[in-house]
């Protein structure tokens, strides 16, 4: 079992996504577990200030590090493998290759920015590696912290496909097959006298062929 405890500024924003379909179902299962909590609960006033102007000047507001070093030092489990990921536009690139191996940790603490950003001491200090879903930059670090719990998920047995399943699926670089699928009907009318068809070798039955197949129609997502 994976557990992902994500610090938001909102995670009744977030909350709904996780309670619904394979990731509701993983957590039932006691396959994956999530946790999701609110930086202002680490707070030092009474105001619940997480945020603060930048040293230096500049728009807009700076999560502090204080909360952040505080939440994460009760969520790290006692026992157990513990990787602190922080959520930034000039993190590392998010990709499968990375999400195999973020699949073999015990905990991930992901730490998700708001506003203008995060003190930088966040970044040197307490998290173990900055990350980065694509190059654009977001309101936060939300949106990143559920594609890779949705991603790292997927890759532990159970929770869409068997240990077997997987097998056939990762690469033993890290990077995930995928191909080309279809399903019934075999023959799709568009109209017009357009029919589209599923290759024959896929209702063959031969199924060394439909491997080849697969094999010169697929890509290793690893990059």
């Amino acid at each position: 079992m994976i557990r992902f405890d994500i610090l938001t500024l909102f995670p009744q924003g977030i909350a709904p996504y996780f309670q619904e379909g394979i990731i509701k179902r993983a957590q039932k299962e006691g396959l994956i577990e999530i946790a999701l909590w609110n930086l202002r609960d680490w707070a030092e006033d009474k105001h619940q200030t997480v945020d603060d102007t930048p040293f230096g000047g500049g728009g807009g507001m700076v999560l502090k590090v204080e909360p952040i070093f505080k939440a994460v030092k009760d969520l790290r489990l006692k026992k157990g493998k513990t990787k602190v990921i922080l959520f930034s536009p000039r993190g590392k690139k998010f990709n499968q290759k990375k999400a195999a191996e973020y699949a073999s940790w015990d905990q991930l603490i992901l730490i998700c920015g708001r506003y203008e950003g995060v003190d930088e001491r966040v970044a040197k200090y307490i998290a173990d590696e900055s990350l980065s879903i694509g190059n654009y930059v977001l309101m936060g670090g939300d949106l990143p912290a559920m594609v890779v719990v949705e991603t790292v998920a997927r890759l532990k047995a159970g929770v869409v496909g068997e240990e077997q399943w997987l097998q056939g699926r990762i690469t033993p670089e890290g990077g995930f097959r995928e191909y080309a699928q279809y399903t019934r009907p075999e023959i799709f009318s568009s109209g017009k006298g357009r029919n589209w068809k599923v290759p024959k070798v896929l209702v063959s039955g031969d199924h060394q062929k439909i491997e080849e197949w697969k094999k010169r129609h697929g890509k290793i997502i690893e990059k």
